[in-house]
């Protein structure tokens, strides 16, 4: 008889330029659209990937979209584009991140023993000294939003777009 070997499938990251793409296409259907509330929601389901690159720029392109009564809805799109483009260019840093994951633990932060705080820290030290990747803090941090189920964060493309496919177990 022949024994089966386990099968072993290799977490494949997505690259910063696929990343882009994948946002800037969800953008080009907000301008498709040519509706203010789809560009409020792709502001709001991106915010923190856009965090993660600019936070400078996140704070222009809110401000840009909360000016929607005083200037054309094109113009709008216009200048959010180049915004939002300024914002994706620049790559994040494991600094940006740890700030992104220090918001989204904002989240949370009420509902943790004093045991799943620490936790929590070990984890964002793990990864500010790169013994983990960003997907996988995201995939340890990724049940926490369905134990409190937290729509606004399952929602945000961050976690779509960094954490790795298989959820840790960290705080289940």
């Amino acid at each position: 008889m022949k024994k089966q070997g386990k099968i072993h499938t290799e977490i494949i990251p997505v690259s910063e330029k696929n990343i882009i793409a994948y946002v800037l296409d969800r953008f080009k259907d907000v301008k498709n659209e040519k509706k203010m509330k789809k560009l409020v929601t792709f502001q709001t389901t991106n915010k923190y990937m856009i965090m993660s690159h600019d936070q400078e720029e996140l704070k222009k392109l809110g401000n840009i979209v909360a000016s929607n009564k005083k200037i054309k809805f094109q113009e709008i799109l216009n200048e959010y584009e180049t915004h939002l483009k300024k914002a994706l260019y620049n790559k994040p840093t494991i600094k940006k991140h740890s700030n992104v994951i220090l918001h989204i633990f904002g989240y949370f932060s009420n509902h943790f023993n004093q045991q799943e705080k620490e936790k929590f820290f070990d984890l964002l030290t793990k990864f500010k000294k790169e013994k983990i990747t960003i997907g996988e803090i995201l995939a340890e941090i990724n049940p926490i939003i369905f134990r409190f189920n937290n729509t606004y964060l399952a929602s945000q493309t961050y976690f779509l777009l960094y954490a790795n496919p298989e959820p840790g177990n960290l705080f289940k």
